[in-house]
This record gives structure tokens, C-alpha cells and sequence, in this order.
């Protein structure tokens, strides 16, 4: 087994500690305790805070029974693996520490976290109460949706927002199942109220989010705020915070935002297609996204702001455990909130299957637009950035055209790849894979169906196939030159350039038929034996070594 490698310096998952002195036990517990309620990582023990290697104290080289230490104790035990690392004349041990699945202690009774400062150096801090809330959440273990609220009644709930939250049922296409049913009833199916021991209702937090009073939620959910800010350069146009109950809060955010919106027609046959500056369905998904997903325990607004080039859209909390940037499009879906979430899809305000991501990407692809950037997204908050691009009116009457052929939309893998395709020109199924977070094969698939409807087109063997936009598609938009430009050379022209190089510089290698030709290996390869057995070239080396020279030459 190849032995770890030594990082070069600490991070939010590596820890160095000197054993020069002997380390104390306690010391070593709460380091290896902060590494697991973070995310997990490594410790290396006897290596000093520079990364200079210094070697075990003599009472710390029988490792034998390390890790038995860690899993006596902390609560849960923590299962760790202990290895020797040798540098030169010292031996180090390194501690592989797993994340836990839920917060650990020490057997005294500590909790740490570690975090990354400011300065982006890693440290351990205390793990309070509402940091251990916070994780029990990510993990899915803690709904503080469905809590009760200390000190609420059902006096903090509007009658007035309870009847919004009717319309809004009606208005959105919710569950109408909803309106046939008495308040107490409504209250019941939506988890706005639950049961105390006593028999008597009192508010859930998620009934005060959705039908509290206003002055409720300022003292009962001090958390909860959001901000409308529009910004030109350097001066502000618009910056209001409010707490309003999260119906009226969508309502006064979507008043207030659609001035800023303005939009364009385009002509498609005899229907006119509007092109906001923003799609309303993604706005409204990924501002109820926000409001529902973000960590109710951390202080913090939910901000929507319209500034130059883009409208971005952040909460406080991070994403919840599991999913990652690189799998937002596919993994199911992992609500912080559930009991919140699941009442706003049953009203209508969010997409019911849970895929609103979906929902976010293809109000901007099918514009022609970037799509959504959430890479500013840390531990501490998600930020989405929506770009404000001017549509590509062309790209948008192509995609209004096969809509209407196939009678659907089209599925959020085909309107990525088109997407794609149009910004890099050409791409592998491969290449497709990383961008609609699926494996070569399903990439593949949804090309060869964009090729069957025409909108692409394969080029090369099956192995190195590439796909470009189809010539129809080009024709559309007046782009003949970039389709030939893009579609390459016949074969005819590859052997041609192929003759010609050898011609100037005396042989030809695979590598250089594939920088000349723009082909794969494996094109490049079977243009080379086609000259070859034809009798225009002949071969001198083989495999990798092989190079072809023309044939009637010495």
C-alpha cells in the first residue's frame, strides 16, 4: 500500500502536531474531535506546524494502541486509523479522523469544530449550541421546521396571511385537496401547528414562517429577514430588508423586482415569445429556494439583489451534507427544512418533484444565457448568481421550434448540451458528462437523440466521435461559414494536408495528423493506415514509435 502523502501545509481537513514534548492525550482528543464534526481529514502526529517532519516522542512510537485511546475517549466512539509514515531518520504517525455522522465529543464533555478564519488559516472553536443544531440539520437528523416554538400561540398566526395562503394554492396549482379543508384541518396537513402534551395546538416553526404576524416572527424568529437591493455601479437604487411571513415575503420581493425586469418580444411564426431580462419561474424558484433552505439557527438575511451582469440570490447556510456543486443537477433532492419545504410544494410556490434546480437552469439556457454560477457558494452560505446576459434571440427561436416539434419541452440534459455546444462549438460525449453531472453513456445518449431531431450532428468513429450543432441549425441563424469552420475538413482534405505536410518536413507522426486535422487518436491512426493502404505512404517503426514517409521516396 503506498504510504500517505505529507501535505504541504494545514487546511480546514489537515492538522500538523508537534510530538517533540510529548503531546497530551487531551490534546490529541480535541484536535482529532475537531477534525470529525468539521469534515473529516487527516492528523499528523510528530510533524510540526511548518510541516518539518520532527519525529513521535518515545512514548508515542507503539501506536498499536492509538486508536483504541481515540474510540475510549470520545462519545460516540470514533473509529480512527493509525499508520507510521517514515521521512528519513523519523517516523511520524498519521491519523486518518472520518467526518461523524452526527456532532462528537470528548468524554470530558467537548465540542470543537474546525473552521477556516478569515485569513483562510484553519482553527478549532468551541461547537455551541446552535452550530450543533445547525449540523444535526445538515445531516438530516433534526427537522427545526417541525418544531414547536417556546412562547408562541396561536394568536402569532394571521388570519389574513392563512387566507394568502389559499389564494396562493389557487394561484400556483397547488394541492387543492387543501382548500376543502377547515383552518384546524389546514393547519394539520401543512404542519403549521402541532400537538402539545395537553392536547391544545401551538405554532410550528414552520406556521409562524408561513402565516405568523409579523410582530411574532420579530420576536420568535429573530433569524428570519430578506433584503431587496438594486445596485447600478457604485450607487444603490433600491436596499429594503423586511420579515415578512414568507408568502407576502414573495409576493413584496416579485412586486418590487419586476420594474427591474424588462423584456423584449420575439417573433416565432405567428406567436409572439416574451424575453425578460430575468425568467420569472427562475426567479421565483430561486428565491424560494432561499428562503426555505437557509439555516433558521444562524442570523443572517436572505439577500436578492439585481446589481451589473447578474441578479444573485444567497442564504445564510451552507449546502446540507451530500450535495456538492458537482452533483446539484442530479443527486435527489436534501431540503434543511423538510416539513417547510414540503407545505411550499404542496401550496404550489415550488416546484413539486423537487428539481427546481432544473427549474433555475433552464430559465436562463434557453435564453441563450450563461448558466447559473454557484460557485461563490461556501460553507457558511449559498450564493447564486443568475447572469443578466442579453439573450441570443436566435438560440431562443430554435429552442421555441423544437419545443413545439417534439409538443414538450425539451429535457434539461438536451438543453444543456445545446447550450454547450454553442458556446464551445464541439464536444465528446465526455466532455458533455461533466456539464450535465451524468456518466459518458447517459451523455451520449442524449446527443445521439439531439441528433435524431436534427439539432446535431456526429462527427469521427464511434470511439472518438465529437458532436457540433447541426447545419440546419447554423443555416438558422445565418452561420454557414462557422458550420463548415466547425464541422472540419472532408476526408478527401485530411490526406491532402497529410501528403502535403510530408512533403515539408520529410515524415509524419500520429500526434501530428491529430494537431494538424483536428482528429482523435484513433482518427488519426485510421487516416493513416487508409494511406497506407492505398500505397501513398509507408510505414517506418511500429506503435508508438511508428512514422510514415511517402511511399515512391527512399
Amino acid at each position: 500500500m503506498t504510504p500517505p502523502q505529507l501535505p504541504a501545509r494545514e487546511s480546514l481537513t489537515v492538522e500538523f502536531k508537534s510530538d517533540r514534548t510529548r503531546l497530551p492525550d487531551r490534546d490529541l482528543i480535541e484536535a482529532i474531535v475537531c477534525l470529525a464534526n468539521a469534515e473529516g481529514g487527516e492528523l499528523w502526529l510528530g510533524v510540526e506546524d511548518d510541516g518539518a517532519p520532527t519525529g513521535l516522542h518515545i512514548e508515542h512510537q507503539q501506536l498499536m494502541g492509538m486508536a483504541g485511546l481515540v474510540a475510549a475517549r470520545t462519545s460516540p466512539s470514533l473509529a480512527v486509523t493509525v499508520t507510521p509514515v517514515q521521512f528519513g531518520n523519523v517516523v511520524v504517525a498519521h491519523i486518518a479522523v472520518p467526518k461523524a455522522p452526527g456532532e462528537v465529543a470528548t468524554t470530558g464533555g467537548v465540542y470543537l469544530r474546525r473552521r477556516l478564519k478569515a485569513d483562510g488559516e484553519p482553527e478549532c472553536v468551541a461547537m455551541l449550541p446552535h452550530d450543533r443544531a445547525s449540523r444535526a440539520r445538515s445531516f438530516g437528523q433534526m427537522d427545526a421546521s417541525a418544531q414547536i416554538v417556546a412562547g408562541a400561540t396561536l394568536a402569532d398566526l394571521d388570519p389574513l396571511e392563512r387566507e394568502r395562503l389559499r389564494q396562493s394554492v389557487q394561484q400556483y396549482g397547488g394541492d387543492r385537496v387543501l382548500l376543502e379543508l377547515d383552518d384546524e384541518a389546514l393547519d394539520g396537513a401543512l404542519g403549521l401547528t402541532g400537538r402539545l402534551s395537553g392536547g391544545h395546538r401551538v405554532p410550528t416553526l414552520t406556521g409562524l414562517l408561513l402565516i405568523g404576524r409579523e410582530p411574532a416572527l420579530r420576536e420568535l424568529v429573530p433569524t428570519h429577514e430578506f433584503a431587496f437591493q438594486v445596485l447600478a455601479r457604485e450607487s444603490v437604487r433600491f436596499n429594503e430588508f423586511r420579515r415578512f411571513p414568507l408568502l407576502k415575503a414573495l409576493d413584496w420581493l416579485e412586486t418590487n423586482f419586476r420594474p427591474y425586469n424588462p423584456e423584449e418580444e420575439l417573433q416565432v411564426g405567428l406567436f409572439r415569445v416574451p424575453v425578460p431580462l430575468v425568467d420569472l419561474g427562475a426567479f421565483r424558484e430561486a428565491v424560494a429556494n432561499a428562503l426555505i433552505h437557509r439555516d433558521y439557527h444562524r442570523l443572517g438575511a436572505v439577500h436578492v439583489r439585481l446589481e451589473d451582469g447578474a441578479l444573485v440570490v444567497s442564504n445564510p447556510g451552507g449546502l446540507v451534507d451530500g450535495v456538492t456543486l458537482s452533483n446539484l443537477l442530479t443527486i435527489e433532492p436534501h431540503p434543511r427544512n423538510p416539513q417547510l419545504a414540503d407545505a411550499m410544494k404542496r401550496i404550489g410556490v415550488v416546484e413539486r418533484s423537487g428539481r427546481g434546480v432544473d427549474k433555475i437552469f433552464r430559465g436562463l439556457l434557453k435564453f441563450g444565457r450563461p448558466a447559473p454560477d454557484y460557485s461563490r457558494t461556501s460553507r457558511e452560505d449559498v450564493v447564486l448568481r443568475l447572469p443578466t446576459d442579453p439573450a441570443d434571440l436566435e438560440f431562443r427561436r430554435l429552442v421555441v421550434d423544437a419545443e413545439r416539434g417534439g409538443s414538450s419541452e425539451l429535457p434539461i440534459d438536451s438543453l444543456i448540451a445545446l447550450s454547450a455546444l454553442r458556446t464551445q462549438k464541439r464536444l465528446t460525449a465526455e466532455e458533455l458528462a461533466a456539464y450535465i453531472q451524468r456518466d459518458a453513456a447517459q451523455a451520449r445518449q442524449t446527443l445521439e437523440a439531439l441528433t435524431e431531431a436534427g439539432l446535431v450532428e456526429p462527427h469521427g468513429a464511434t470511439r472518438g466521435r465529437s458532436y457540433t450543432l447541426s447545419a440546419q441549425v447554423y443555416r438558422l441563424a445565418g452561420g454557414q461559414a462557422a458550420y463548415t469552420r466547425q464541422a472540419g475538413f472532408s476526408a478527401i482534405q485530411h490526406e491532402q494536408m497529410v501528403l502535403s505536410y510530408i512533403r515539408q518536413h520529410g515524415l509524419i507522426v500520429r500526434g501530428d495528423v491529430m494537431e494538424l486535422c483536428r482528429l482523435s487518436s484513433d482518427q488519426a491512426a485510421t487516416l493513416l493506415r487508409r494511406l497506407k493502404a492505398k500505397g501513398v505512404l509507408k510505414q517506418q517503426g511500429e506503435r508508438r514509435w511508428a512514422s510514415y514517409t511517402l511511399a515512391g521516396e527512399a
